[in-house]
C-alpha cells in the first residue's frame, strides 16, 4: 500500500465534486473533525456510558469525554508517524501528509459512534436478543449473513454505516467523510461471516459494497477478494492504539475515584509501567516523585500518573509502528501496537486489564447498569419488531410512531427494516432509552390535568 493513495480528500457520496483546499483555511480532514464534533450522534455520547454508570456527582468518562481524550492520543500518534515519514523515509506525497494527525483524530472521534446504550453489554443485549430471545423468529425472514449481523450486532460495524448510511431525508452518503477518515475506523475489514474470531468485524452486508469502492479507490490490499477480506488501512493501527492507551488506564483512575480499588491499588497498578532499571523510566519516576512532594492531593497525583503513562505508551506505540511499518503497509502485520511495545510495558499492561475484568468490571455498580440495560434494549427491541412485522394492529401503530421519519421502517425486505429497528435503539442515550422503556411499560404516565 502506498501513502499517495491511501490519503484521499474524496469524499463519500459527493464523488463528483472537486475539492481544492488552496482558499480555505481548513482541510478536508480537519473538516471530518469538526463535522463529527458538532454532529448530534457525537453529542449524544455524553449521555452514553462507557464503563460505570453516570453518578452525577463524581465525573467518570462517559463515551464523550473517552472519545475527545482517544482523538488527543490520536492526534499525537498521527503527528509522529508523519514525521517520521517525512524525515526518515523522504517519503513526499506532498500537503497530504501533513493530514495525518487530522485523519486519525477524526477516526478517533468516530470510532465509539456505533455503540449502542449502557456500555458493552449493550452490543451483547441486541445480539442475545436475536440469538437467544424472543427475536429467534426473525431467522426464518433473512438470509444467512443477514442473520449473523443481527445475532453478532458489532459496535465497529454500526460506527461505518451510521456514517455512510443514507438515511431518510438526509443526504446521500451519510456525513459525506473522507475516504480516508472512513478507511481508518475499520479496525476489522471483513463482514461478520467472515470474522475469523468468530465476533468482531467491521462492515455489515448492507454496507460491504460501500467498504469495497473505498478500498478500491485507496489501494487497501484484498486478502481474499472471494471473501472480502482486506488488510487494514495503516492508520486504524494508530486509531486501535490511542483507544487501546486511553481506556484501560482511565478505567484504572475511574475505579479509584470510585473506590472500588484503594489508592496503593492504583499506585501499585501504575507504577509498573516504569522500569527501576532503565535509565529514562528512572528519570520519569525522579520526576513523578519531586511531583509528588508538592502535590498532595491524592486525585491529582493519580491524575498525573496516569497522564505520565499515556505520554509513554505513545511514544511507544509509535515506535511499534515504525519498526512493523514493511508489515504494515504490506498488510501481514497481525498484532496491534499495545502488544508491539517494551516488554515491560506490555506486562504492566496486562496486569491493569486482569485487574479490570477481574475487580472492575464485576463491580455491583457496573453490573446493575448491565443487567437494566440487557433488559430495557431487550423490551425495546421486542415491541418494535412486533410492531414491524404487524402494522396494521391497533397498537402497533402507536409505537410505530415512536419512530422518528429518518428510521426508514417503510422498506420492502425484512432486514432492511429490523436494521432500521436497530439504527434507532443503538443511537439513543442512557436516559431516553430508559425514558421510552418506562413509557411503553406504563411506569412512567404523563401528568393529566
Amino acid at each position: 500500500m502506498e501513502w499517495n493513495k491511501l490519503i484521499s480528500a474524496k469524499r463519500f457520496g459527493l464523488e463528483t465534486r472537486k475539492y481544492l483546499d488552496e482558499n480555505h483555511i481548513r482541510s478536508q480532514f480537519q473538516r471530518d473533525y469538526d463535522r463529527l464534533i458538532f454532529s448530534s450522534p457525537f453529542r449524544r455520547l455524553q449521555n452514553k456510558t462507557q464503563v460505570f454508570p453516570l453518578p452525577g456527582k463524581i465525573f467518570v468518562h462517559n463515551r464523550l469525554t473517552h472519545s475527545l481524550e482517544v482523538a488527543s492520543v490520536g492526534r499525537s500518534l498521527g503527528r509522529m508517524i508523519a514525521s517520521k515519514i517525512s524525515k526518515e523515509e523522504g517519503k513526499d506525497v506532498g500537503d497530504l501528509l501533513n493530514e495525518i494527525d487530522s485523519i486519525v483524530a477524526s477516526a478517533c472521534l468516530a470510532h465509539d459512534l456505533g455503540n449502542p446504550p449502557f456500555g458493552h453489554s449493550g452490543e451483547e443485549a441486541i445480539s442475545s436478543f436475536f440469538r437467544d430471545g424472543k427475536g429467534q423468529y426473525i431467522k426464518e425472514y433473512v438470509s444467512k449473513e443477514q442473520w449473523q449481523d443481527f445475532t453478532n450486532f458489532e459496535g465497529n460495524a454500526n460506527a461505518f454505516r451510521l456514517l455512510t448510511h443514507s438515511f431518510k431525508g438526509r443526504r446521500f452518503g451519510g456525513f459525506a467523510m473522507t475516504y480516508s477518515t472512513l478507511a481508518s475506523i475499520v479496525k476489522y475489514p471483513f463482514d461478520s461471516l467472515n470474522s475469523p474470531k468468530g465476533k468482531k468485524y467491521g462492515f455489515f452486508q448492507s454496507e460491504i459494497e460501500y467498504y469495497k469502492k473505498i478500498a478500491e479507490e485507496l489501494g487497501i490490499k484484498c486478502l481474499d477478494e472471494k471473501n472480502n477480506i482486506y488488510a487494514r488501512h495503516p492508520l486504524v493501527y494508530l486509531v486501535e492504539a490511542a483507544d487501546d492507551i486511553c481506556y484501560q488506564i482511565t478505567d484504572i483512575e475511574d475505579a479509584f475515584k470510585l473506590k472500588i480499588i484503594s489508592k496503593q491499588e492504583t499506585l501499585d497498578l501504575l507504577y509498573r509501567f516504569f522500569d527501576p532499571e532503565n535509565d529514562k523510566d528512572k528519570e520519569s519516576l525522579d520526576t513523578i516523585h519531586d511531583t509528588f512532594s508538592y502535590v498532595t492531593d491524592k486525585n491529582e497525583q493519580i491524575a498525573y500518573l496516569r497522564a505520565s503513562i499515556i505520554s509513554k505508551l505513545t511514544y511507544e506505540c509509535a515506535e511499534a509502528f515504525w519498526i512493523n511499518r514493511e508489515e504494515i503497509m504490506n498488510g501481514t502485520f497481525k498484532s496491534t501496537l499495545i502488544n508491539s511495545i517494551s516488554q515491560n510495558s506490555v506486562e504492566a499492561y496486562k496486569a491493569c486489564s486482569k485487574r479490570a475484568f477481574s475487580q472492575i468490571y464485576n463491580a455491583k455498580i457496573v453490573v446493575d447498569i448491565q443487567i437494566a440495560g440487557f433488559k430495557i434494549i431487550g423490551t425495546l427491541l421486542e415491541e418494535f419488531t412486533n410492531a414491524i412485522l404487524n402494522p396494521d394492529k391497533f397498537y402497533s401503530k402507536y409505537i410505530l410512531s415512536l419512530i422518528p421519519e429518518q428510521f426508514n421502517i417503510d422498506q420492502e425486505d425484512i432486514y432492511s427494516q429490523i436494521q432500521s429497528i436497530i439504527d434507532h435503539v443503538s443511537g439513543m442515550t442512557d436516559s431516553y432509552a430508559l425514558d421510552l422503556y418506562r413509557t411503553i411499560k406504563g411506569i412512567h404516565v404523563p401528568d393529566i390535568n
